[in-house]
C-alpha cells in the first residue's frame, strides 16, 4: 500500500507542478487566489492588460474551481479588456485585492469584486479616459467607409455622443457597484497623463474598497 501511494504521489505532484507553470504570462496561482499582475517585465519592457487577457482569465477560472480571489497589481491597459475581465470576475463571484497598484482599466476590474481589499502600502489612481491621436487616426481610417463619414467632421460628432456614452455607462457602472455617485464623478477630475490617488479612508467611505458584504454583520476581533 505504501508502495502504490508513494507512486501516485511521485505521479500527481509533478502535474500539479506542471499546472501551475503553465499558467499564462501575467498569472500566477497562490492557493485560492489568481494573481494577475501586468507590471511584470516581458523581455525589459512591462506588460499591460490587453484584449488577448479575456480569453486566457476564462479558461484559468474555467479550469481551476477552487480560486475564489483575484489579486491585481496593474497600471492598465485596454479599457475593452479591462470591462471583459471584470464582467468574467462578476460571473465567477470572486473577491479582488490589489497589492500594489491598481489605475485606470484596472479599477474596473477591482470594483467587479464581492469583497474588495487592498494591503498596506498599496494604492489605488484614478484618471480620465484617453484615446492617443494615432489611434483616432487609425480608427477613423478603418471604419469612414461602413459608418458612411463624409468628412472628418462628421467623425468629430460621433466621438461626441460615443464619449458621452462611455462615461454615463461607466459612471453608471461605478455607482452600480456601490461606489459614492459623488466620488465616481470625482474620478474624472484628473487629466488622463496625471493620477488621483486617493487615501484609503476615502476609498472606503466612497465605497471602492469593502472588506464586509453589504448586510453581513463586521466579526469582532
Amino acid at each position: 500500500m505504501l508502495r502504490l501511494t508513494t507512486a501516485f504521489l511521485c505521479l500527481v505532484l509533478p502535474a500539479a507542478a506542471a499546472a501551475k507553470e503553465a499558467l499564462p504570462q501575467k498569472f500566477s496561482l497562490r492557493g485560492q487566489t489568481l494573481v494577475y499582475d501586468t507590471e511584470t517585465d516581458v523581455e525589459g519592457e512591462p506588460a499591460e492588460i490587453t484584449d488577448e487577457d479575456i480569453d486566457k482569465l476564462q479558461g484559468i477560472l474555467a479550469q481551476t474551481a477552487e480560486i475564489t480571489e483575484l489579486q491585481l497589481n496593474s497600471i492598465g491597459g485596454s479599457v475593452y479588456a479591462g470591462e471583459e475581465l471584470a464582467a468574467l470576475v462578476l460571473e465567477y463571484g470572486l473577491d479582488t485585492v490589489i497589492d500594489g497598484e491598481c489605475i485606470s482599466a484596472c479599477v474596473d476590474v477591482f470594483l467587479a469584486g464581492k469583497r474588495r481589499r487592498m494591503t498596506l502600502g498599496s494604492r489605488i489612481g484614478f484618471h480620465q479616459r484617453n484615446w492617443p491621436a494615432p489611434a483616432v487616426h487609425k480608427f477613423y481610417r478603418s471604419e469612414r467607409r461602413v459608418q458612411r463619414w463624409s468628412t472628418p467632421f462628421e467623425f468629430g460628432s460621433w466621438i461626441y455622443e460615443d464619449t458621452q456614452r462611455e462615461i454615463y455607462d461607466h459612471l453608471s457602472y461605478m455607482v452600480a457597484r456601490g461606489v459614492d455617485p459623488g466620488f465616481a464623478i470625482e474620478t474624472l477630475r484628473t487629466d488622463p497623463d496625471g493620477e488621483w490617488y486617493p487615501s484609503r479612508l476615502r476609498l472606503i467611505a466612497a465605497g471602492v474598497l469593502r472588506e464586509v458584504l453589504p448586510g453581513q454583520p463586521r466579526q469582532p476581533r
